[in-house]
């Protein structure tokens, strides 16, 4: 499932199938009219379109970067679909989330990484470490994984609460530069033994041409905020000049890490 960043595909919801209650902002498995089942992410659940920016920023850099994802693709609902459905909290979430919205390919039959039952090698583990603390990604303990098993390969999964700098911009510059303390909470951190190797490799990778590709799939819409006077284009740069300073000051998270790991094996 190799996606090329130039291939983003926008699909229409065609049908409701369940919602998923373990995931905090409710997300739920529709139907699309290409046929394929996705996980969709809403624009109106708890933390608004900040959570499918990060979802969809931090899933095309981890795509760049070599790691197995589901595809994402933009998804229109319709405001039919609020009125056929009789839960009221489900019916508010899809109310709220008319137009576009996010979605990832449903893994059918994935199950959940589970470090008592498969063991990462530390090349990988490094690697997904690294990529968690570039993306500020405080959910991937043995809490919640958000990874997967599929095919006997990992995939990740869940990058909805990466990025946190932007629900405060204020920051940003300074948050950019700090060191990521609840890496030590990882459940990978134990195996990543190398991540001084893949520092290196990575940054070569995440070049600021396609940071600026990545970043410029965000819409619009998604970047407006009535509690901010910043327009749709400045948020935007904000992101690109976020990730460029925090890969540049690398060595600076990379080093909390390989230190949080020293207390650990």
């Amino acid at each position: 499932m190799s996606i090329s960043l130039s291939t983003l595909r926008t699909v229409n919801v065609t049908r409701y199938v369940t919602p998923l209650r373990e995931g905090g902002s409710l997300p739920a498995l529709v139907e699309a009219d290409d046929g394929f089942l996705y996980v969709m992410k809403f624009r109106g659940a708890g933390q608004g379109p900040k959570a499918l920016i990060a979802e969809l920023i931090a899933g095309e850099l981890a795509r760049t970067l070599g790691f197995k994802i589901p595809e994402l693709v933009f998804t229109e609902l319709d405001i039919a679909f609020s009125r056929a459905e009789p839960d009221e909290e489900i019916q508010d979430l899809l109310k709220a989330s008319v137009g576009l919205n996010l979605a990832l390919h449903f893994l059918s039959a994935a199950i959940t990484y589970d470090a008592l039952v498969t063991t990462i090698e530390p090349k990988l583990a490094s690697q997904v470490v690294w990529f968690d603390c570039l993306i500020t990604n405080v959910d991937r303990t043995s809490r919640n994984t958000n990874m997967l098993m599929w095919h006997k390969e990992l995939w990740l999964i869940d990058h909805g609460a990466a990025l946190y700098f932007h629900h405060s911009w204020d920051n940003w510059e300074q948050q950019a530069t700090r060191p990521f303390a609840p890496i030590k909470d990882h459940v990978l951190l134990p195996q990543a033994s190398e991540l001084k190797a893949v520092d290196e490799e990575f940054k070569a990778k995440l070049t600021p041409e396609r940071i600026r590709e990545i970043v410029g799939f965000v819409p619009d819409e998604w970047l407006m905020d009535a509690s901010n006077s910043m327009t749709a284009e400045e948020r935007r740069q904000v992101y690109i000049q976020f990730l460029e300073t925090r890969l540049a000051a690398s060595e600076i998270f990379v080093n909390e890490a390989q230190n949080a790991r020293k207390l650990l094996v």
